[in-house]
């Protein structure tokens, strides 16, 4: 069976009718030989994805989620030879006709009544298989999954700049428009509403009204209601892709200890994103960004709360640790958060050969004018609005 051939789905389907996307169809065509050396060099035969961060990775954008929920309506099972979708007769239509239309991979369906796990089984049986989830008795092979996800494409490098640019409006737009006195659940339904017109699913929105995350760095929205300042973060999928960006606004008069604060945590992020360069392992940015909270006598701030992570098919493939002796390479977005007293920030940026891209830039929004090592960076500032 071809990697690639032409679908099997019905002779004379609408499937067969789609316009294929040749530049998928290629990303798609690349992964699958990145697959099969992998099987071939560890000796499987065949691979098991279920996560839906790696269906969207290997299809280059497809969505197995149910909507509304955790569970998944398909799985990937991948030989050198051949790319079998397992799912249910009620998903296998939506599948191959929205999500993989005329991309040529094979179908193993079964009615919606029969469990999924079983189908699973029986290709598995038998057979050396690896797996995203060590299901039964497959081989885990997470770790070395993320290492083919990342660094990206040249086709998921340019999504993820469309996305970036459309989820920071949406934030922005979300500021612009909040009003003093408001709930952050109210304001937490409107950049929802902004992202999903523009189908971009609100992987996590967080609204943190005066302070809020100085008490709870992952608190998300609730029933406050917003007095003096806000800061409002969104983590935004498109593609199977995730963008994160934060913007904070202020009604009436700047709290001193807010503008200080904010200064010492963009210092930070602008640090951290100026040293995100190729052949540099985390642990030595992170000594970088260290340096900034003890100069400006934040020493145990960074303790409080993460700061950054690489970020693709996962809101978080890998967290900015103190120790890590990840690699950093070019094609690899990193989105930086960092946090001091009230104050957050938040851009993803992408590891570039020189100085790094920028993939939230700013869009009619106060900057902040900052220098690392000689080198300007335009940073976003505090929206100044009236009380």
């Amino acid at each position: 069976m071809p990697a690639l051939s032409i679908d099997q789905a019905g002779s004379g389907s609408s499937v067969e009718m789609q316009t294929i996307d040749l530049n998928r169809a290629v990303d798609i065509k690349s992964k699958h030989r990145n697959v099969s050396d992998f099987l071939e060099t560890h000796r499987y035969d065949a691979l098991l994805l279920q996560k839906p961060s790696n269906f969207s990775w290997f299809t280059s954008g497809a969505d197995c989620s149910q909507a509304g929920s955790s569970q998944t309506t398909a799985d990937f099972f991948i030989t050198s030879e051949a790319i079998v979708v397992i799912c249910s007769n009620a998903d296998s239509s939506q599948l191959f006709e929205r999500e993989l239309p005329g991309l040529g991979f094979q179908l193993k369906e079964r009615p919606w009544h029969e469990p999924r796990p079983a189908l699973v089984e029986d290709l598995c049986r038998g057979r050396t298989v690896a797996s995203d989830t060590g299901v039964g008795r497959t081989r885990p092979v997470a770790l070395q999954l993320m290492g083919m996800r990342i660094p990206l494409t040249v086709l998921e490098c340019e999504r993820l700049r469309e996305l970036g640019r459309v989820v920071a409006h949406a934030v922005e737009a979300t500021a612009r428009h909040c009003s003093r006195g408001q709930m952050e659940a109210e304001i937490a339904g409107e950049l929802s509403h902004r992202l999903i017109k523009q189908c971009v699913v609100p992987e996590r929105i967080q609204v943190l009204a005066d302070g809020q995350a100085q008490r709870y760095p992952h608190w998300s929205y609730g029933t406050d209601r917003i007095e003096r300042y806000c800061t409002i973060s969104a983590v935004g999928r498109q593609w199977g892709l995730c963008v994160g960006v934060a913007r904070t606004v202020c009604f009436g008069t700047l709290p001193e200890d807010l503008r200080v604060a904010y200064h010492h945590t963009m210092l930070v992020q602008a640090t951290g994103m100026y040293f995100s360069q190729p052949d540099w392992k985390l642990f030595e940015i992170w000594n970088r960004i260290r340096r900034i909270y003890e100069k400006y006598g934040c020493r145990d701030q960074w303790q409080q709360s993460d700061q950054a992570e690489i970020i693709a098919y996962e809101a978080c493939e890998l967290p900015l640790f103190p120790k890590s002796k990840f690699r950093l390479s070019t094609r690899m977005p990193l989105h930086w958060h960092p946090s001091a007293g009230p104050a957050v920030a938040g851009d993803t940026i992408l590891v570039a050969d020189r100085q790094f891209e920028l993939l939230t830039p700013t869009q009619d929004w106060p900057k902040l004018h900052l220098e690392v090592k000689g080198s300007p960076i335009n940073c976003p500032d505090i929206l100044r609005r009236e009380a």
